[in-house]
């Protein structure tokens, strides 16, 4: 079976076997050290590109070729968000990807170009085929029953949230913001009308100026 990005899908098990060797996996690259204490408290010690929000729920995301951000989606299991990563890192990077699973090389549908649509979908898909399956091992073919309506249902749960994600560190240049404010003292923090506001805090909405003072 041909997919549209040239790939084969072929259910033998030899080829499984071959791809699982090619494929760099994200149990055996050891993650770099996160900068922010809330990515290190919520990001999963593991899986690439996966976070835990709300005690309950995974996020996940990915960086594309031009640094920006793709949002692949909020899912209730950990490994629907690993396995939607995995299709992205495939479609962006191909067998240069590091995965999280090494089935995912040939078992997942991968988009066939790399536009963020495209891999949004793909990843809803991808994670809806193991919706309530846990780690088991389930192929992903035409003749799959996943319950589209689902698939869409996810599909554009995750367009809304991208509407809503905004990529700071992007817009405001953070790591060179920081570089020059280390290098020469120029910018003082902000005075804090709010008490303890913790930039890290994701949950914290509340707005503050920086052009007030």
């Amino acid at each position: 079976m041909e997919y549209g990005n040239g790939q084969c899908f072929d259910p033998n098990a030899s080829m499984g076997s071959n791809y699982d060797e090619q494929m760099a996996l994200a149990s055996s690259c050891p993650k770099k050290r996160a900068g922010r204490k809330k990515l290190q408290e919520t990001r999963h010690p593991v899986y690439r590109g996966v976070r835990q929000r709300n005690g309950d729920r995974w996020v996940c995301e990915v960086r594309a070729n031009n640094n920006t951000r793709i949002w692949l989606g909020t899912y209730p299991t950990v490994e629907m968000a690993a396995r939607a990563h995995d299709v992205a890192a495939l479609a962006l990077r191909g067998s240069n990807a590091c995965l999280n699973f090494a089935d995912s090389a040939w078992r997942l549908r991968v988009p066939a170009s790399v536009d963020h649509r495209d891999i949004q979908q793909a990843a809803a898909e991808a994670a809806e085929a193991f919706r309530g399956q846990g780690s088991e091992v389930y192929a992903v073919d035409q003749n799959s029953n996943i319950d589209n309506n689902h698939v869409m249902e996810t599909y554009n749960q995750v367009v809304q949230q991208n509407a809503e994600y905004v990529d700071e560190e992007a817009v405001y240049n953070m790591p060179g913001l920081l570089m020059n404010m280390a290098e020469g003292m120029l910018l003082p923090p902000p005075q804090n009308p709010y008490g303890g506001y913790n930039w890290n805090d994701e949950t914290d909405d509340c707005e503050v100026s920086l052009w007030n003072y």
